[in-house]
C-alpha cells in the first residue's frame, strides 16, 4: 500500500463532504475540487463565475502554499462549468493565476455542482520543487 498524506489547511474551505481537501501519493498531491467558497465566511466570494472562479483558485493556491508548493507545480487541472458558454471568461482569469508554467487543463460543462456553485476546479500537482 502506498504511503499517503492527508492534507487539511484552515486557509482553504473543508470539504463538504467525507473526502479530504488533497492527498500526497507517490510523489503527487491531488487536490479535490474547490468551490469559489471563502474560507473565513464559509459563503460563495459572489454570485458571478468571475469572482467564484477567482476564489476556487485562490483556495487551490491555499492548500498548495500549505505544503510549500506553488501553481507551478500543477501538471493537471480539471474545470467544471456550469455554462460552457463562459470559456473565455475562465480564460482570463485562470491567466492570471497560470503564467510560467501551464499545466495540461481539461474543462467539462456539468448540469450542476455542490451547493449551486457555478464553477469548480481540481488539480494534481508535483512535490518535487
Amino acid at each position: 500500500m502506498p504511503k499517503l498524506k492527508v492534507i487539511s489547511t484552515e486557509n482553504a474551505p473543508s470539504a463538504v463532504g467525507p473526502y479530504s481537501q488533497a492527498i500526497i501519493a507517490n510523489g503527487f498531491i491531488f487536490i479535490s475540487g474547490q468551490l469559489g467558497i471563502d474560507p473565513v465566511t464559509g459563503n460563495f466570494a459572489g454570485e458571478d463565475t468571475r469572482t467564484q472562479f477567482d476564489q476556487a483558485l485562490k483556495n487551490l493556491k491555499s492548500i498548495l502554499n500549505s505544503v510549500n508548493l506553488t501553481l507551478d507545480n500543477v501538471v493537471k487541472t480539471t474545470v467544471f462549468l456550469t455554462d460552457i458558454n463562459e470559456f473565455g471568461l475562465i480564460n482570463e482569469v485562470y491567466a492570471n493565476y497560470f503564467k510560467n508554467i501551464l499545466p495540461a487543463r481539461s474543462a467539462i460543462e456539468v448540469s450542476k455542482l455542490p451547493k449551486g456553485a457555478r464553477v469548480e476546479v481540481e488539480a494534481i500537482a508535483s512535490c518535487e520543487t
